[in-house]
């Protein structure tokens, strides 16, 4: 329902903004004409303007207007897929999904993800900086090329909630992208432009970011 209400409310401000851009169009071609012909009118009769001149003047307003109009067309385009692109991922609010990340909010519920390893590492660990500047490790031990998965439970480690970097220690030039998987909680338009996805343990991140959706998790009564 929030992403409904962002959108209409997105929508509802790109139809007012687009008769104040018209106008404001307008207005700058009414400006031009009426300084082109007071140029006319008050030129030097003994040294007349090169005709050439005015041709040249107008066709600069044609071509400025030609570009106005792409790039309005264009903006307009640009609300339309954003619009388009909320709406589509709203429908997969509540569903699992992993996001590229390098940090992570850490309550009391254990926190699972994953990440690619190029070569065989004898000795990775998942280090959690907290803002303090102190590190906690979650050792993983030899794990074989392919992907990695870990999870982080904070009771277990005796981590106070809050907010931690995360990255991966497997040695020197061993430092792989780290994947959180967690629940896709809300969509919405981003007041400066492009979606924001609302992830548990995560807050707002980027659509980007998101690199695979997994559905809703079976209950019980399933």
């Amino acid at each position: 329902m929030e992403a409904i209400t962002d959108l209409t409310q997105k929508s509802a401000q790109t139809a007012a903004e687009a008769p104040v851009a018209a106008n404001a169009d307008a207005g700058t071609k009414d400006m031009f004409l009426k300084l082109l012909v007071a140029q006319v009118r008050n030129q030097n009769p003994l040294e007349p303007s090169d005709p050439a001149e005015f041709v040249n003047q107008l066709t600069q307003l044609s071509q400025t207007e030609a570009m106005q109009n792409v790039v309005a067309q264009t903006r307009n385009s640009a609300s339309m897929l954003e619009s388009l692109q909320v709406l589509s991922l709203g429908a997969q609010v509540g569903s699992q999904v992993s996001v590229v990340t390098e940090s992570v909010i850490l309550g009391t519920e254990k926190v699972s993800g994953s990440f690619e390893l190029d070569a065989a590492n004898s000795n990775l660990a998942v280090v959690l900086t907290a803002p303090d500047g102190q590190k906690h490790r979650v050792e993983l031990g030899a794990q074989s090329a392919g992907t990695v998965y870990f999870s982080v439970d904070p009771q277990t480690l005796g981590l106070p909630g809050g907010s931690y970097d995360i990255a991966v220690d497997g040695g020197e030039g061993v430092s792989p992208d780290v994947e959180i998987q967690s629940e896709l909680t809300s969509v919405k338009l981003s007041p400066t432009g492009g979606v924001l996805l609302q992830v548990a343990h995560l807050g707002d991140v980027p659509s980007h970011a998101i690199t695979g959706f997994f559905g809703r998790p079976k209950t019980s009564n399933s």
